[in-house]
């Protein structure tokens, strides 16, 4: 079975730059992250890549982890 390449487009898309931004924003690496987080750093490098359609408990951990709200990541523009 062929694995289908992601673009960064779309919804998981928008997360994965939220994600990312933010979490260099903080200065965290991918796998602090994941550990504040209770995931594996591949998770979170394949949220980032927006190769995961995650679920609402996702992204609220993330959210969290990141100290902000689920909705803004979300956001186009998130600041």
């Amino acid at each position: 079975m062929e694995k289908r390449k992601s673009t960064l487009g779309g919804l998981p898309g928008v997360v994965a730059a939220n994600v990312k931004t933010r979490r260099l924003r903080l200065g965290l690496s991918q796998e602090e992250l994941a550990d504040i987080c209770g995931y594996h750093r591949t998770y979170i490098g394949s949220i980032e890549r927006a190769e995961r359609n995650i679920t609402l408990s996702t992204l609220a951990a993330l959210a969290a982890a990141l100290g902000t709200a689920p909705q803004n990541l979300l956001q186009i523009d998130d600041d």
